[in-house]
């Protein structure tokens, strides 16, 4: 039972990551499935992930995607070509690491990933914006930053703390909840 729901952290986690940054989770997962093997197995076809070839790919893609996602004006166009990466990459990571878990069904779980990723993309692509309008794009790259180590961090703590992530993510939705309440009974005066 803890490890259906360990799995579950790790990949509510792993998808959560992926809709700030698509390609830091992926290598994290390929590069722990391929180096500590005991912490994350990957059953086929996620297994390719592991493959020299794809993490030399996602160190490619990962350099492009924290390079042009700190400059103004640019990271609005990347922002919109991450609305297609970013849920296909949740996807792929909650369907990857939740495969442990037989009775969720691969194609449940891949959705759940699209969801979680996509709406995490979602949110960020609507303040980014505003945030290069407030700042004249001066905070971007520091924000792009705090989002790459946020991403990092979640998708380590998921693989190595998974619990910690449920948690997390509980706290993050009830912060979320009690600021959507005041902001309602605030424009209702």
């Amino acid at each position: 039972m803890i490890e259906a729901f360990s799995n579950i952290a790790t990949s509510l986690g792993l998808s959560v990551s992926a809709g700030l940054n698509a390609y830091l989770p992926l290598l994290v997962v390929a590069l722990t499935g391929r180096l500590f093997p005991d912490l994350i197995t990957l059953n086929e076809p996620w297994n390719v992930l592991t493959s020299w070839w794809v993490i030399g790919a996602l160190v490619v893609l990962l350099f492009i995607e924290m390079t042009v996602d700190k400059i103004p004006a640019v990271d609005s166009i990347n922002d919109i070509i991450q609305t297609f990466v970013r849920p296909v990459a949740g996807a792929i990571l909650f369907a990857a690491s939740s495969n442990v878990i037989a009775d969720i069904h691969p194609v449940l779980a891949m959705i759940c990933g699209l969801i979680l990723a996509g709406g995490v993309h979602a949110a960020k692509a609507t303040v980014r914006p505003l945030v290069t309008g407030a700042s004249a794009g001066t905070l971007n790259p520091a924000v792009s930053l705090a989002e790459d180590i946020v991403s990092l961090a979640t998708s380590l703590l998921a693989i190595l703390v998974p619990i910690l992530i449920l948690l997390l993510l509980l706290l993050a939705f009830l912060l979320g909840l009690l600021w959507y309440r005041r902001r309602k009974t605030q424009a209702s005066w």
